[in-house]
């Protein structure tokens, strides 16, 4: 089972790592909402455990899952927080948590959550996205345009898969840059390469620039 952990304080985040490690678990670690975005596409979680107030906001763990859940992802989540309030708590799952868990808590009480979340039938995943001829199986990491098959490079498909899992959203080209290409040292420019290959590939107007960025355009 795969886990991501949204958790800004290291003291906190360090023990339950070691600890799902442990357990079996395969998780990725983050410490802010915009990673947590990125991680998503690359580890495709059974299950995430948001933090709820992050340095990007009080509600920023909310509004992660806010976000997912309208993009289609229909895997568990549980919300972590120093919040106790009914009203958070009922908000929380009332946008699409399964659990709620305040903080302080016992990291052993937090694995039995997670191990009886787990247990629960798990929803099917988006699998594919379709819209205005581009189909992509995120499953098969194949993509068709117009029913024709489109090879794309592992990164072409990452960065598609961004704008279609999120198709109202746009992206800044500083976004994308830190997103998928941080660790090249080819500046923001590699964004417009890769936009370029694109469109080559698939359609002119597959992805449309918008001010400062792209969103998907079709």
């Amino acid at each position: 089972m795969r886990l991501l952990l949204l958790e800004d304080n290291v003291g906190l985040a360090e023990p339950l790592v070691a600890l799902f490690k442990r357990e079996g678990y395969t998780i990725t670690w983050v410490e802010s909402k915009a990673d947590a975005l990125e991680a998503f596409f690359e580890a495709e979680p059974d299950l995430a455990i948001l933090d709820v107030m992050l340095p990007e906001g009080d509600d920023a763990g909310f509004e992660l899952a806010q976000e997912l859940r309208s993009a289609g992802y229909q895997g568990h989540i549980l919300f972590l927080s120093a919040r106790d309030e009914i009203d958070d708590r009922v908000h929380g799952l009332d946008i699409g948590g399964d659990d709620y868990l305040t903080k302080p808590f016992s990291i052993v009480e937090l694995s039995a959550r997670v191990r009886a979340i787990l247990r629960r039938q798990a929803p099917t995943k988006q699998a594919r996205f379709s819209q205005g001829g581009l189909v992509v199986d995120y499953a098969r990491q194949e993509v068709s345009w117009q029913d024709e098959r489109v090879p794309l490079s592992e990164k072409e498909f990452a960065l598609l898969s961004a704008f279609t899992h999120y198709p109202d959203r746009h992206f800044t080209v500083e976004a994308l840059f830190d997103t998928f290409f941080a660790n090249t040292d080819s500046g923001t420019r590699i964004v417009r390469v890769y936009i370029h290959r694109l469109r080559q590939k698939i359609a002119p107007d597959v992805i449309e620039t918008t001010q400062g960025g792209y969103r998907l355009g079709l």
